[in-house]
């Protein structure tokens, strides 16, 4: 299939002035050549011991493992990039890998202990949004910086979470996406939609921007089913949404997806009888390729969300000679991303202690001198400069409480082999 980007202002605006959607390759605006942001959470005494120490709490089991391969892939890639232009403050980085598990196996604080006793300026993880809200405290608490490339939550904003700290994340909250889910399903003709979606942090979050969006459109919500995020059995639920009657069912989930999709067809409200749209959580592979298979077909049609620029092939056969295994590319720019503007804005400090990359993250990504590469903008550094970093997975322009202010979201189509591909990618502001 083809993929195209975006021409047309999008029309679906959840709050007046809060979020506005365009093509890709947007103008960019000149900003203030002064830092902002996350200053406040510097230590004015913190200093780093002279090696920058990336740790990686991203699933290598659990719910989101299939995020895994090319969430490491990305940090792997970076590190390695990095060190062949000279590293840090003199030095090369150092990486080391820690699982997340998820929020069922609960693995995630032992394996932040070890990698915070491993000296990890910079943890780069979790994926789940809900994993890393066990997380988050003990993190920064250590004065190190947590940086997601896949929390979409907007707790992460609320709360006691927005102001400055040293929480950042290069995916950007579930406002945007579902905003563009919202506009996907109007511009595809449905107006009576039905939400199936996990109970915890980030399946509600995203089901209720999705519902806020369609309504503000003028469009119906036949009903929002929840199930419980262990839950063992989906009969219930699959039952509510069969019964619904909407023209559409938007399914919030991880990888009980292969089980709740052959219910539906079962109770005869399966993609072919139901137009069916995924997110971030479930758009993966699910051919017979995949670790988690289903019947053949069973997808086609079959459209998803997942945050992320069209990083291009360069980008994608640099994550190959990484892993030449990988079958998925979701949040690896994300992830690159995560590791390239940290070790920058450790340079631009000149110190690599979690509170010094803090107050400098968001200065690197906006309002100075635009560059695309760790050498070009360790260049401009060297040089004095101010620079603004764009990425591998946008123009990610890291705000306040340090979730980017500009991102992308792809759209994604299932084929009759269940394998995803994109066909759009939208750009958008927060």
């Amino acid at each position: 299939m083809n993929r195209r980007t975006t021409r047309n202002r999008l029309a679906v605006v959840a709050v007046a002035g809060m979020l506005a959607l365009s093509a890709c390759g947007s103008d960019d605006g000149d900003g203030d050549d002064e830092p902002t942001g996350n200053e406040s959470s510097s230590s004015a005494g913190a200093k780093g011991d002279g090696t920058l120490t990336f740790g990686s709490l991203l699933p290598e089991t659990g719910s989101l493992a299939f995020l895994g391969p090319p969430e490491f892939a990305g940090v792997d890639l970076a590190v390695q990039e990095i060190n062949e232009a000279g590293g840090v403050l003199g030095k090369d980085v150092v990486h080391v890998r820690g699982d997340s598990g998820d929020t069922d196996s609960g693995i995630a604080p032992a394996e932040t202990d070890e990698l915070l006793a491993q000296g990890s300026d910079v943890i780069i993880g979790a994926a789940s949004s809900g994993v890393s809200l066990t997380v988050i405290d003990q993190i920064m608490d250590a004065g190190a910086v947590m940086f997601s490339p896949a929390n979409t939550s907007t707790a992460f904003d609320e709360g006691d979470y927005a102001e400055p700290d040293n929480y950042f994340r290069t995916a950007p909250s579930d406002i945007l996406q579902g905003a563009v889910m919202a506009n996907l399903l109007i511009q595809d003709g449905r107006s009576n939609v039905t939400i199936m979606a996990r109970q915890d942090a980030y399946g509600e979050t995203l089901a209720k921007e999705i519902e806020k969006n369609l309504v503000a459109a003028g469009s119906n919500v036949t009903t929002t089913v929840y199930y419980g995020e262990n839950a063992q059995s989906f009969d219930a639920q699959v039952s509510e949404v069969a019964a619904a009657g909407g023209d559409a069912l938007v399914l919030v989930a991880f990888e009980e997806t292969v089980t709740i999709i052959p219910q539906l067809i079962t109770a005869g409200a399966g993609p072919a009888d139901v137009p069916t749209y995924f997110v971030d959580g479930n758009t993966a592979d699910y051919s017979n390729d995949s670790s988690t298979p289903l019947p053949p077909g069973s997808l086609t049609g079959v459209k998803g969300t997942i945050p992320g620029a069209d990083s291009g092939g360069e980008f994608q056969d640099r994550l190959m000679a990484i892993d030449p295994n990988l079958t998925s590319f979701a949040y690896a720019a994300e992830s690159y991303d995560a590791v390239i503007t940290s070790a920058l804005a450790a340079i631009a400090a000149g110190d690599d202690s979690g509170d010094a990359i803090a107050a400098a993250l968001p200065g690197v990504t906006e309002g100075g001198t635009k560059c695309t590469s760790f050498a070009e903008c360790a260049d401009l550094l060297a040089d004095g400069e101010d620079i603004d970093y764009d990425g591998a997975s946008g123009p990610i322009e890291l705000g306040e409480t340090g979730s980017p202010t500009a991102a992308s979201i792809g759209i994604y189509e299932y084929d009759n082999k269940n394998k995803n591909a994109p066909i759009d990618y939208i750009e958008g502001e927060i």
